[in-house]
């Protein structure tokens, strides 16, 4: 059912983090990846680790805050069969720091260039297409100063619902997966604070930090015919983050 062998995948940020590791489980199952970023020589990187692997794959340097993002990607290319909006920033700052600026900035990052690429990519992609959304559980609850990043991935969740509804008779299934706590390279600064660590030891049902591979398994399923009935849907991957009490 993961078998995605004949499959075109689009991953955006994918130099590296959650979006290396999407891209390398996509490119193992059999899928022909294009992996967007920013940085040439850590894109470069990614792409000769998956071919090294025996997956296939090639790079796309592009900004996605740019308006002409998705023709930019889409250009010269034919259906993309499978979609991950993974590409995201963050501006943790008290509510009383945050100017209207910033507030615009995370939104256009983190919900208008998924809606953007989705949109362009849904105007070609085959019937039985994926789109899946990384949003993040702080879509579903909130802590003190994160308020732009909240709203946006907020925003993101009902993206992927109102997605789901307008394209799903054409057989595209949209769901998001949401990440909790990953130990990511920009998270490297809070994986190492012993406070955070004690906090998830009895924060999560599983009590430690995710591994950013651990991430691949539930894209895998909503890039499969083993999600084909699943569609409009947040999973959180998360150790048991949300349903821990």
């Amino acid at each position: 059912m993961t078998r995605l062998t004949g499959k075109t995948a689009l991953v955006t940020g994918a130099s590296g983090g959650l979006g290396s590791e999407i891209a390398h489980a996509l490119a193992t199952a059999g899928a022909h990846v294009l992996v967007q970023g920013r940085d040439v020589n850590r894109l470069r990187a990614v792409i000769n680790e998956i071919a090294e692997t025996g997956g296939s794959a090639e790079s796309i340097v592009a900004d996605l805050d740019r308006d002409d993002a998705a023709a930019t990607l889409l250009e010269g290319r034919g259906g993309i069969d499978i979609l991950v909006n993974n590409a995201g920033a963050r501006d943790r700052r008290p509510l009383a720091d945050l100017a209207r600026a910033d507030v615009r900035r995370m939104l256009e990052t983190n919900l208008v260039a998924p809606f953007d690429l989705a949109r362009a990519v849904a105007a070609q992609m085959p019937s039985g297409g994926r789109i899946i959304n990384v949003t993040s559980i702080a879509g579903q609850i909130a802590r003190s100063g994160d308020a732009a990043y909240t709203v946006a991935k907020g925003g993101l969740d009902a993206l992927t619902r109102a997605l789901a509804a307008e394209l799903g008779s054409r057989q595209i299934t949209v769901n998001a997966v949401a990440p909790g706590f990953f130990a990511t390279e920009a998270n490297r600064p809070m994986v190492a604070d012993p406070a955070i660590a004690d906090h998830l030891s009895r924060r999560t049902s599983l009590g430690r930090w995710g591994r950013p591979e651990e991430i691949a398994g539930a894209v895998l399923f909503f890039a499969s015919t083993g999600s084909s009935y699943v569609t409009g849907q947040v999973l959180a991957v998360d150790g048991g983050y949300l349903a821990h009490f």
